[in-house]
């Protein structure tokens, strides 16, 4: 008979998006409840003093630190469609990288996954040309990076080339029935419930199944789930959304040990 099966999961939020004399979110705060951190790179949000502190707060802590590069758009913070060729992807993507590593060299650690932002999130999950274009700035960087994606092109261009790849739960957004996200721009697609947020995200961790807009439920891979640490409410939703996993008995871990986890047991399932 089999023993019990333990879930692990990283909890993951985007930090690191204030700019200069303006502030977003409660990074400290949020720090205390996470294992990983999605960094702003400077492209959406960020600056050089934000990207000290925050990989600073994240090193004093032991939170596995990532690189969240986005399309060049302060205005828009992201979230805009812009006509960017592959190339520009690429090599956006890898200077993003760059930044970010130069502050997490010099408090001598280094940078355990990559997360792109926004627009360029959504869009890589679709677009090949993007999808492979985030895979070649991870490839030139460092391949050894793992990447947080949805399940779609940029998940599966990552593995076909042996990039790991962990897949993100995302908890406050509002799925489709063909997995995507509901558009921004549409009613309903952020959720703000808390006990909906709570109970949402222990029944994707533990049954692996989200309940998308038109009610059906679907299945959804979760290595790590993402909070998002910009709204009014953030802290205080982490904390709930923590509490829940904890109670039910869920370990959670970087996303570094949760796929060690995973590889082991895929490795010990395989015949020799």
């Amino acid at each position: 008979m089999g023993g019990t099966v333990t879930v692990k999961i990283d909890l993951v939020a985007d930090l690191g998006e204030s700019f200069g004399a303006w502030t977003m979110g409660d990074d400290n705060a949020l720090l205390d409840v996470l294992t990983s951190a999605n960094v702003a790179c400077g492209f959406h949000a960020g600056d050089p003093r934000t990207m000290d502190a925050t990989v600073r707060g994240c090193v004093a802590r032991g939170i596995g630190i990532g690189a969240h590069p986005s399309f060049p758009d302060l205005a828009g913070f992201g979230r805009r469609a812009m006509d960017l060729t592959a190339d520009e992807v690429r090599t956006d993507v890898l200077y993003q990288l760059g930044a970010l590593h130069a502050f997490a060299t010099s408090h001598s650690t280094t940078l355990s996954h990559i997360a792109p932002h926004g627009r360029l999130g959504n869009l890589v999950a679709t677009r090949a040309d993007y999808a492979r274009a985030v895979v070649d700035a991870v490839e030139a960087f460092d391949p050894r990076l793992i990447v947080l994606a949805q399940d779609g092109e940029l998940a599966d261009h990552a593995r076909e080339r042996g990039v790991r790849v962990a897949i993100v739960a995302i908890v406050d957004r509002a799925y489709r029935s063909d997995g995507t996200l509901v558009p921004r721009s549409e009613p309903g697609s952020v959720i703000h419930d808390q006990d909906t947020l709570v109970a949402r995200t222990v029944q994707m961790v533990t049954e692996g199944v989200v309940e998308a807009v038109d009610g059906t439920r679907i299945p959804i891979e979760a290595d790590t789930v993402l909070l998002h640490g910009d709204g009014a409410d953030a802290v205080r939703n982490a904390r709930a959304i923590r509490e829940a996993l904890l109670h039910a008995g869920v370990v959670i871990a970087p996303v570094t040990e949760v796929l060690a986890g995973k590889e082991e047991k895929e490795s010990a399932s395989c015949p020799a």
